[in-house]
């Protein structure tokens, strides 16, 4: 082999650990995700999609990297107004359930998810057949409730926030074959609590 073609392959040789060294250097001084330690979450949310309060507990049961997935559960009750003479004011109560993602390398994060509630809903109608002339019928109503926002959950455990757009989509009537669909595109949430 002639000297040219020899300083040539050094050379390349040469190129190639001093780049392969500056590229380990840089993925080694990158930061990488924390991993959660504090799993549990136990938070108060107000606004949707718990209607106006709730109380939930969560849990991370996913995580790798930057993604975590977490889901939860919670309960509420709604007061129905009274409206005389058909009806006194009543007490709903309300059952929550949520699946979030959220990614980020430590406290800060983007949360995707998606929510449910349902509640036992009465509706009333006059009918001479009944006391008073009043029908009373309950049915089950369901809202989905998709969330995008902003979570804020350290690692190690502590205060727990996050902050969301939450549209609603609500399904319910007393005919289950031809269910009402409201849609709702306004709507925010936000929880406060502690993760251990």
């Amino acid at each position: 082999m002639s000297l040219p073609k020899k300083c040539i392959l050094c050379a390349l040789v040469g190129f190639s650990i001093f780049t392969q060294n500056k590229l380990v250097a840089q993925s080694e001084t990158e930061p990488k995700a924390e991993i959660f330690r504090a799993k549990n979450l136990l938070f108060a949310e107000f606004l949707f999609p718990s209607i106006n309060y709730s109380v939930n507990y969560g849990r991370i049961f996913y995580q790798k990297e930057k993604l975590k997935i977490s889901g939860g559960a919670g309960f509420t009750f709604l007061y129905q107004s009274a409206n005389e003479p058909i009806h006194q004011g009543y007490w709903v109560p309300v059952y929550l359930a949520e699946i979030s993602a959220f990614y980020g390398k430590s406290e800060h994060n983007l949360e995707l998810g998606i929510g449910y509630y349902m509640y036992r809903q009465k509706i009333f109608s006059f009918d001479e057949d009944f006391p008073q002339n009043i029908k009373e019928e309950s049915y089950w109503g369901k809202t989905i409730i998709p969330r995008i926002g902003y979570r804020y959950q350290k690692p190690e455990g502590g205060l727990f926030f996050r902050v969301g757009y939450t549209p609603t989509i609500g399904f319910g009537s007393l005919d289950e074959t031809a269910e009402k669909v409201n849609f709702i595109p306004f709507g925010a949430g936000i929880s406060l609590g502690l993760s251990f």
